[in-house]
């Protein structure tokens, strides 16, 4: 009855058009209207759900994009909800109607959602969330569904504003911000608010810069959750060493270099970090510090102090994946002076051992600030 033109080579679909129109039938030449006689919509499929997206042909890719963010939002789950409204409208829904009219039909299908579709999860939970190093796009689908779905989103300073605008209209939005040497939430009161939401019956996701489970005293607050007997699941993300070693088509770990990579932090409770600086300072050795910025110099001089090589690499990037990120490079003795010069205040990530791949020429609009430094 119909045929579709597809083979994506110009010859053989319009051979293909020849045949059908010479038999009669209807052709569509997939992304091309003019060539085509009729014209689908792009599906979305939640048996027996279906959303269709079309514009009258003219914009097919557009189509498509809009189609994969309706499926984003649409959970896999929704067909058998559907199917369970449709149980309700053959047996239950006349049988409450009858006997109670019109009235009765809304406590009847609450019922009826109750027994068939409850949760543990439905008493308030709260999902651990990474967001990401800020790139919107990096997001897994997972963590945009569950934002589109949260009662309360809590977030970290660094989570950015396109981030947020995922989350839906009517959430409640709290920042939980820590300012490095300046004012910021106790974790103590963080834990209280999320046992505080969740205890109300609130769908929280705690959404936390990079991955949870990295930095992320994500120990301390499922801990207060389990105290609280609250649902809890964790959410990972794309941590910032990683989005950072992506910018600068730096592999991590190479064959013949180095088998292993550390990702440390500058900073603990009791201020500057103390390491295993000797093992850190071996030759081929490579890590990541995360919040390393103003701790530089101190890290600068543990590592020469255990023998660590004046001329070993190191790269730093600053807000990877954001439109205003940095890199720079230079090497592990003149580390604070790039920092410095290139004006790099963080969040930023500390390679030592690793030099990027290729200077990162990114367009202007896209990184206007992008510097890459000697490495002498």
């Amino acid at each position: 009855r119909i045929v579709y033109a597809a083979t994506g080579d110009d010859t053989r679909d319009e051979n293909v058009r020849a045949i059908a129109r010479k038999a009669g039938v209807l052709v569509n030449t997939v992304d091309n209207l003019e060539a085509s006689d009729f014209i689908t919509p792009a599906i979305v499929d939640r048996d027996p759900v279906t959303v269709a997206i079309g514009t009258e042909g003219a914009a097919p890719v557009l189509a498509r994009r809009i189609k994969a963010q309706v499926e984003e939002q649409l959970s896999p789950s929704l067909g058998t909800l559907a199917r369970h409204g449709g149980a309700f409208r053959d047996r239950a829904g006349p049988e409450a109607l009858e006997k109670g009219g019109e009235g009765a039909l809304g406590a009847t299908l609450e019922t009826l959602l109750n027994e068939q579709l409850h949760t543990p999860e439905d008493d308030g939970r709260v999902d651990l969330v990474g967001a990401g190093p800020g790139d919107p796009e990096l997001l897994t689908l997972k963590a945009r569904r569950l934002l589109h779905e949260a009662d309360v989103v809590v977030y970290d300073r660094l989570v950015g504003a396109g981030i947020l605008e995922l989350a839906r209209r009517e959430a409640e939005l709290i920042e939980v911000g820590k300012v490095p040497g300046g004012p910021s939430w106790k974790q103590g009161a963080i834990n209280a608010l999320l046992v505080e939401k969740a205890s109300e019956g609130a769908h929280v996701v705690r959404l936390k810069s990079g991955d949870p489970l990295i930095f992320g005293r994500a120990d301390e607050e499922i801990e207060a959750l389990e105290e609280a007997d609250i649902s809890w699941s964790v959410v990972p993300g794309i941590s910032s060493a990683m989005a950072a070693a992506a910018s600068t088509g730096v592999s991590m770990t190479r064959r013949g270099r180095n088998q292993a990579v550390t990702l440390l932090t500058a900073h603990d409770a009791n201020g500057f970090s103390e390491l295993d600086w000797r093992n850190l300072a071996a030759e081929n050795s490579v890590f990541a510090i995360y919040m390393g910025v103003r701790a530089a110099r101190f890290v600068q001089g543990r590592l020469l102090l255990h023998g660590a090589r004046g001329g070993t690499p190191v790269t730093v990037v600053e807000n990877a994946s954001r439109p205003e990120e940095i890199t720079v490079s230079g090497t592990l003795s003149n580390l604070p002076q790039v920092l410095e010069s290139a004006g790099i205040k963080g969040p930023a990530i500390i390679f030592v051992g690793l030099s990027p791949a290729r200077a990162v020429q990114a367009a202007p609009e896209l990184a206007p600030r992008a510097i890459v430094g000697a490495m002498s």
